[in-house]
């Protein structure tokens, strides 16, 4: 009996400095900080603006944006969108489409990586949005496209002259297509028909003139 009451203080007495020192050792710990919802985005463009690309090589300045609240602190984990032009002077991300989506690291920063220009020398507007819970923004990067010496720029203009070129080049065969197809109608029509010719009049069998006479007669002897 002795011995279970003593088990039973020696319990309670541990419970109660467990009750004591729960709070001290809550206290202790490092708190998380509780990020507040930003009432507005901002977008800080921190790399590729202006850069001017080889058409047949990588970007040389990839596009990168800073996502920040309106008290230009980081936003970590907003998603942002790069988009390119989907016509003209433009090209693809690494992803082998004209848009990429990626997610702000710890400094609020979004990287466009792998992107490649199309053959078409020009400006490249690279569209950029950015969205963190319900709350977005924009803004637009411009870079340039170059082609390399000696190789012929493709652009808007030369594309349309060559489809008018090509037009053109199938309206002449068809026109001397319809040329020749006339010329055999009427060829092969000459060749079939007759000349018509002045119906003449039946002859018949010559006429027999009869020519009035005397004639005698003799009598017996």
């Amino acid at each position: 009996m002795t011995t279970r009451l003593k088990f039973g203080m020696k319990s309670l007495a541990i419970g109660l400095c467990f009750l004591l020192t729960f709070p001290v050792l809550q206290a202790q710990q490092p708190q998380e900080p509780q990020t507040p919802i930003p009432t507005e985005l901002n977008l800080v463009v921190v790399e590729g603006e202006g850069a001017i690309n080889n058409v047949r090589q990588r970007v040389t300045r990839d596009p990168i944006v800073r996502v920040e609240d309106e008290n230009h602190k980081p936003v970590v984990g907003a998603a942002v969108t790069f988009t390119l032009p989907t016509e003209g002077a433009t090209g693809e991300f690494g992803n082998g489409a004209k848009s990429l989506t990626v997610m702000t690291d710890n400094q609020g920063q979004a990287t466009a990586t792998g992107l490649r220009m199309n053959p078409v020398d020009g400006k490249v507007p690279i569209h950029v949005n950015a969205a963190y819970r319900g709350v977005s923004t924009r803004t637009t990067i411009t870079q340039f496209s170059v082609l390399p010496p000696g190789v012929k720029p493709v652009t808007s203009s030369t594309a349309a002259s060559h489809g008018h070129g090509a037009l053109i080049g199938i309206l002449v065969a068809l026109g001397a297509a319809a040329a020749g197809g006339g010329a055999y109608l009427a060829t092969h029509n000459s060749n079939n028909s007759t000349t018509p010719t002045t119906p003449t009049t039946p002859t018949g069998p010559a006429a027999i003139g009869i020519t009035a006479g005397t004639g005698s007669i003799a009598g017996g002897h």
